[in-house]
């Protein structure tokens, strides 16, 4: 039997009512989930910013939903260094909190929020999910931070811990089923696949189409009171456009670039030059090396990628560069 989390009383009351709540009302609506989680946590502690946030690609992190100040920050992504947060959670697998180095990882990352302000105090925690190998593997981290410092104390931590936890079984059930619907034959039915430019702006037009909608229909508002209320629900309608679209974007091929990742320095400098469709000599005088040595970069490369032939690697190549 696993262990009870250490929580007081009325943080178990609180976190009691989420696990309802998100079990009936979020289950498929991820900015609705992320705003609630947000909201849970501030009856818990005063907190001035919030994000979640996910591991995109070899070194990106694509941000959905982020809170700072009482307003809504809009989406970001962001390639991560080797010194910030993003690295720190993954090579610890662990809940980072300011004190363990004086704030050092966090200030090390791209600032976010009021940047005109330094955090004082900041917990942030891996989001786990089981990987095919069937180990816990990170694929998102969500952070709480605050403006004064010594805010978060033992009990708020671990009840973020839980909560982050929740969040992350509820999205890890999603994307399993979603797995588990692609797996069938293409021929079975509409089985969802990568997305693509098609989806993209399908997506957006249908939701774009509804947000039009909610703003024609309030025109005819008479009074004050209407027309803002009106508008508060097209801000949010907005709010939650901007993060679904990242979101989509989390299901984009990145095999581009992994497959450009897997060169060595060399064999990446020579298929930059591969994919504007330069012949073997070409590229051996514009990088000042060898024809023969031209010729050995580019078989590796035409080996790794394992394609049918020069142009379908160049292709995948311009793929990458364009991102």
């Amino acid at each position: 039997m696993p262990a009870r989390l250490r929580v007081d009383a009325e943080t178990t009351l609180i976190l009691r009512e989420a696990f309802h709540k998100i079990d009936a009302n979020y289950r498929t609506d991820h900015y609705g989930l992320y705003d609630y989680a947000r909201a849970v946590m501030s009856k818990i502690v005063p907190l001035d910013h919030f994000y979640i946030g996910f591991f995109h690609g070899a070194n990106r992190v694509r941000y959905p939903y982020g809170y700072d100040g009482g307003m809504y920050t809009d989406p970001q992504s962001h390639i991560y260094g080797p010194h910030g947060q993003a690295a720190w959670l993954l090579r610890h697998r662990q809940t980072y909190r300011m004190q363990y180095d004086n704030g050092a990882a966090l200030n090390a990352g791209v600032a976010s929020g009021d940047t005109s302000r330094a955090s004082a105090d900041a917990v942030t925690t891996p989001l786990f999910r089981r990987g095919r190998d069937g180990e816990p593997t990170v694929f998102g981290i969500m952070s709480m931070q605050s403006y004064q410092p010594d805010t978060f104390d033992d009990n708020s931590v671990r009840a973020f811990e839980w909560l982050a936890d929740l969040v992350a079984r509820v999205l890890t059930k999603e994307a399993e089923d979603l797995d588990a619907l692609r797996r069938l034959p293409a021929d079975a039915g509409d089985a969802p696949q990568l997305v693509t430019a098609d989806h993209i702006v399908e997506f957006l037009s249908s939701r774009v189409a509804d947000v039009r909608q909610r703003a024609q229909d309030a025109l005819p508002a008479q009074d004050i009171g209407s027309l803002r209320e009106a508008l508060q629900r097209i801000v949010t309608d907005c709010q939650q456009l901007q993060s679904d679209l990242v979101e989509l974007t989390l299901d984009i091929d990145n095999g581009p670039e992994e497959r450009f990742r897997s060169l060595t320095a060399a064999e990446q400098g020579v298929a930059v030059l591969l994919s504007s469709n330069m012949p073997n000599d070409e590229i051996a005088r514009e990088l000042g090396i060898s024809l023969h040595t031209a010729k050995t970069h580019v078989r590796n490369i035409l080996a790794k990628y394992a394609m049918p032939g020069r142009a379908a690697v160049a292709d995948d190549v311009r793929k990458h560069l364009a991102r």
